[in-house]
């Protein structure tokens, strides 16, 4: 082979692999004939704010291209009634400023004669559709080049509509089908899977365009591109050794009125963090590809990172709802007063990524409605470690950061803003362009002058720019089937857990002050003030100074009230504070806990959170038991085992359950069980006074196993006996008073809204142990503390 014909060769495998490189999309750019798009739901809210807008103006810029257009607005109504409201929507589209007024008229005519309303509720209805644009090929001998399916309609109408696409409007051999689908794209995991699968039945994988709006901001959409063009600055600090955290943030200031049927199943969580957040992240955190129009890379990477996320729970999250978000629950859902929803309108979500580029780097996803502010931003806080002795506001001493601003805010532009103390950033295309004069605004707490600034020459819409991308085939804008099951696989752990988590009420906008303000600790996140209320008689807008703590009296002794979770974790922080006390002041902690499904939450507190707890020191006893087997579900020792004691290094000699097995029989009063626990007891405990001694309070006032109108069968100054409950099983073994008020602290945990009358009679009632029997813990010489959530104190 000579030279000449070498290097023809050569050049021929180049410009094969850079087309095969490159995909679907130089596949469709000579794919030209006729495109026919669809939108499905074409009169409704979403389709008139954006989708027709995005869609002219993808015919402007395509119409000149070689493809021609027809446009179709279905709906369920007759054409009748959707012809006239869809043509008030396509009255008002516009042009860009670069487009005359002269032109524009003229493409707004030729887009109206194109477009026109069907209606698409049945099976022939589409296949009606097929014929009709079949037709229309023919008689105007056109090729298709492809049909184009948005589904701007409820999720559950997704797999039918699916398969009526399928089984009769498909397009002819040889062009190319895309349905786009809007989110919510399931509501945990398992929905996913189910809605995943019917789509599966009917639309390939590559067919499927899930839009996260977000994608297409412009500055979402050049997050990899900036990474890509300023990889000689940031490869050496885009670590945890420089890297301080990461913050994810979108604020709003409207609240939810007229979405309440749809949002109170979802909440913010679901809205916002699951897709559009995570997406941000993900573009922030992954591998940058070796070619940004390689959509399985870019998805390679993205999975990598949700696989290497650290899981979530409890600890990682904080949540809240605005103060008037009940009552629009009560009225928009017809609810009766008395009605309460624990879906959150904020959250605030700490996430840590498993891998060394990261390891410790905190990223913090945070977002609600009635806040302060609108704005969306991802902001990457660098260390600085220089420290200036005479000129604190000297360059070099102020905060290293880039923000990507997605919008609104004070600043009121996209724009991706470096400090001007990290590197001055590479522009990336003519699209972009630096900011050389500002206006005195302050971003992310600079003044705008102390960053360079690129911002896009022309805005667009975000669903514009997506129409633009699911025309061309990018798929990499969109969510693949993978990505979405592997964000709700991070996700439904975290939901699940909060499920039954009250969050923080909150005033909204301006008077929220310091409320929703959070701490970092290590994997944790919490609020950083002081668990607050507001009392019912407060109205809107009232200042947050009006808030009140709620740590006082109940029936005369002490009352610690907070939100159930924060409950849990200031009861687990007393209880190992007296531990630690008692352990320094006499070597030993003698703690008494109750059975029943109340101090569940506590248990895992223990175990999960507290691992400097003296375990080893601590002896742990019962405050009552069921006369059933140990080893079955019933029994109250089962439970503390299950849920605490198998997770805690604690030696089995310092475990006491309560002898109600003996001689093969179950609390027989003969074999002296109740007798052997308190020769224990006086054997092992000083003075027979327990350290800490945990209860709860039944639905009837009972407390311990020492039920209303129940006669102890030991002698009154007993500290164990067995006792009748009215449910079964029957049989129980229990402290009595006297050995529940010889102790150094007594706590009464109570929670749920279920016991809100309880605590209501309780606050009422005078001292009456025979008929409610709580009403006898008086410590001698200890203290009594009540522990009540908010459920339970406020109803």
């Amino acid at each position: 082979m000579d030279q000449n014909m070498f290097v023809t060769v050569l050049l021929v495998l180049v410009t094969l692999c850079a087309w095969v490189g490159n995909g679907e999309e130089r596949q469709e750019a000579q794919r030209h004939g006729h495109v026919s798009v669809v939108i499905v739901g074409g009169t409704g809210d979403l389709a008139k704010k954006y989708l027709w807008q995005g869609f002219f103006q993808l015919y402007v810029n395509q119409v000149s291209s070689g493809n021609t257009f027809s446009f179709y607005g279905g709906g369920l109504s007759p054409a009748v009634n959707g012809t006239p409201v869809l043509f008030e929507i396509l009255k008002v589209v516009s042009c860009q400023n670069k487009v005359s007024p002269e032109r524009c008229a003229l493409l707004k005519e030729q887009f109206l004669r194109l477009s026109q309303y069907r209606q698409l509720k049945t099976l022939e209805d589409y296949q009606d559709l097929k014929n009709h644009i079949e037709k229309q090929l023919q008689e105007e001998g056109m090729k298709e080049a492809g049909r184009l399916f948005y589904l701007s309609v409820p999720a559950f109408a997704y797999a039918d509509i699916a398969d009526k696409i399928n089984n009769s409007c498909r397009p002819t051999i040889g062009a190319w089908l895309r349905v786009v689908l809007e989110k919510p794209f399931g509501h945990d995991l398992r929905s996913a899977q189910i809605l995943a699968s019917q789509l599966g039945s009917s639309l390939k994988d590559e067919e499927m365009y899930r839009i996260d709006h977000y994608l297409g901001k412009q500055v979402v959409a050049k997050i990899l591109q900036f990474r890509i063009e300023n990889k000689k600055f940031l490869d050496p600090i885009w670590n945890k050794h420089h890297i301080e955290r990461v913050e994810i943030v979108l604020k709003e200031t409207l609240d939810v009125k007229g979405r309440i049927p749809f949002y109170d199943q979802y909440g913010v969580i679901r809205d916002v963090l699951q897709n559009h957040l995570t997406e941000v992240m993900a573009l922030l955190t992954m591998s940058l590809p070796l070619k940004l129009s390689n959509d399985k890379e870019v998805l390679q990477n993205k999975l990598k990172v949700f696989s290497s996320l650290l899981p979530l729970g409890n600890s990682q999250a904080v949540v809240g709802q605005y103060q008037a978000y009940k009552s629009e629950v009560q009225q928009e859902l017809n609810k009766t007063k008395d009605h309460i929803s624990l879906t959150p309108t904020y959250a605030a979500v700490l996430m840590h990524i498993d891998e060394l580029q990261y390891e410790g780097v905190p990223i913090l996803l945070i977002s609600g409605k009635m806040l302060d502010e609108r704005v969306g931003y991802a902001r990457i806080l660098f260390k600085n470690d220089i420290f200036c002795l005479a000129n604190h506001k000297a360059v070099h001493c102020k905060p290293k950061q880039i923000v990507f601003h997605f919008g609104h805010g004070t600043l009121q532009y996209p724009a991706i803003l470096v400090s001007k103390n990290l590197f001055k950033p590479v522009l990336m295309d003519n699209e972009w362009k630096e900011v050389m004069e500002h206006t005195d605004v302050s971003v992310a707490g600079l003044p705008i002058s102390d960053y360079y600034v690129h911002t896009p020459t022309e805005q667009h819409d975000a669903y514009t720019e997506l129409i633009s991308h699911i025309y061309a085939g990018r798929s990499n804008s969109f969510i693949s089937t993978e990505n979405l099951l592997a964000s709700w696989e991070i996700w439904t752990p975290l939901l699940s857990s909060l499920s039954t988590t009250f969050p923080r009420i909150y005033p909204g906008g301006d008077n929220n002050g310091v409320l929703l303000d959070v701490h970092l600790k290590g994997r944790d996140i919490s609020y950083n003030s002081e668990v607050v209320i507001i009392s019912p008689d407060q109205i809107r807008g009232t200042s947050v100074n009006n808030f009140q703590v709620m740590q006082g009296k109940f029936r005369s002794t002490d009352m610690i009230s907070a939100w159930t979770e924060e409950l849990v974790e200031r009861l687990a922080a007393d209880i190992q504070e007296a531990a630690e006390a008692a352990i320094r002041e006499s070597g030993v902690f003698h703690l008494a806990l109750s059975g029943g499904s109340t101090p569940l939450a506590l248990f895992h507190r223990l175990a999960l959170n507290h691992f400097s707890f003296p375990w080893r020191n601590t002896h742990v006893w019962m405050v009552d038991e069921r006369c059933v087997p140990l080893t079955e579900l019933e029994s109250n020792f089962y439970t503390l085992h299950d849920h605490l004691l198998q997770h805690v290094r604690i030696p089995y000699y310092n475990i006491h359950p309560m002898p109600v097995l003996l001689n093969q029989r179950l609390c027989v009063e003969e074999d002296g069980g109740a007798q052997l626990y308190e020769k224990e007891i006086n054997k092992l405990v000083n003075g027979s006074s327990f350290h800490f001694v945990l209860l709860g309070v039944g639905y009837d006032g009972h407390t311990a196993s020492l039920f209303p109108g129940s006669k102890v069968t030991e002698p009154e100054k007993s500290l164990v006996a067995l006792t009748e409950s009215p449910v079964k099983p029957h049989q129980r073994m229990s402290l009595t008073f006297s050995a529940i008020n010889r102790a150094q602290k007594v706590a009464l945990l109570v929670m749920g809204k279920g016991k809100h009358e309880l605590i209501t009679q309780l606050s009422r009632v005078k001292d009456n142990p025979d008929k409610w029997p709580v009403t006898g813990v008086k410590p001698v010489n200890g203290r009594l503390v009540w522990y009540l959530d908010y459920d339970a104190l406020l109803g």
